[in-house]
């Protein structure tokens, strides 16, 4: 439960070049405290970040890392088989790809979020978590870490010095154990502002889900997530934001809080 009831509500962008030019990204920024900037690992280039840091400074929203696998074919969504040294490797390279365009830019970053396959695999995989961590420190541990919500790799993340922030998602549907529906299903993603906005609320409130199979889920969470390439990405999250905030929710970046 978010005891304080404040919570960061976060967004993946810089994914797809048509919504950085075409203001999807400008829209949603009006409504969410943290973005997740890609940095040429599953999607992103130099001019994708360098928009999307300039509309986050624009827009007043927290700026982070969000490193995947580099295999834009298929969006980092597949499982890939990498030794640990490739994983940090790659995680660094993108860290510091951002990092080099956010300082060009006047801007900084506070936290980092993986994506897509590595993210999901990390929640299960220790050692897949623990190259990820090598490879953020390489760059540095002043930054905050973020995790599926009661996963393994939030542990790892900590015992690797950093401070974690715990995810869940208002726009994805979760199975009994915890996990994220798998977008194999048609059932796996929630395009409906007002349902995205009511498990939002739950999540905020309660710390808990309704999985695909009717169980009570634990998800206790400091950030939730709206995915920047889904249908109708804007009109959820203000559904979200406004939802949150008639509750007594207030919105508040992770990396200014202490998780």
């Amino acid at each position: 439960m978010c005891e304080a009831l404040q919570i960061d509500l976060n967004c993946d962008m810089g994914e797809l070049p048509e919504a950085v030019a075409g203001g999807t990204q400008e829209a949603i920024m009006r409504s969410v405290t943290s973005v997740n900037i890609a940095c040429g690992g599953h999607a992103g280039d130099e001019d994708t970040m360098s928009f999307t840091i300039e509309q986050a400074l624009r827009w007043k929203v927290a700026i982070g890392a969000h490193p995947g696998y580099a295999d834009p074919g298929n969006f980092g969504r597949v499982e890939l088989k990498l030794s640990a040294g490739e994983v940090a490797d790659s995680v660094y390279q993108q860290v510091v790809a951002l990092a080099t365009i956010a300082e060009r830019c006047g801007a900084r970053f506070g936290h980092v979020k993986p994506h897509g396959a590595l993210y999901n695999q990390a929640a299960r995989d220790a050692d897949l978590a623990r190259a990820i961590a090598a490879g953020v420190a390489r760059w540095s541990r002043e930054v905050v870490l973020v995790g599926l919500a009661g996963s393994r790799m939030l542990e790892v993340f900590r015992e690797a010095g950093f401070l974690v922030a715990s995810e869940a998602f208002a726009d994805r549907r979760y199975e009994g154990d915890g996990s994220l529906r798998s977008r194999k299903f048609p059932d796996a993603l929630i395009s409906d502002p007002e349902e995205a906005a009511r498990q939002a609320l739950r999540i905020a409130k309660e710390g808990t889900v309704v999985s695909c199979d009717g169980r009570e889920v634990s998800v206790v969470a400091q950030t939730i997530c709206i995915h920047g390439d889904g249908v109708g990405a804007a009109r959820i999250a203000e559904a979200v934001a406004i939802e949150l905030r008639a509750a007594g929710v207030n919105l508040a970046a992770v990396s200014s809080m202490r998780t």
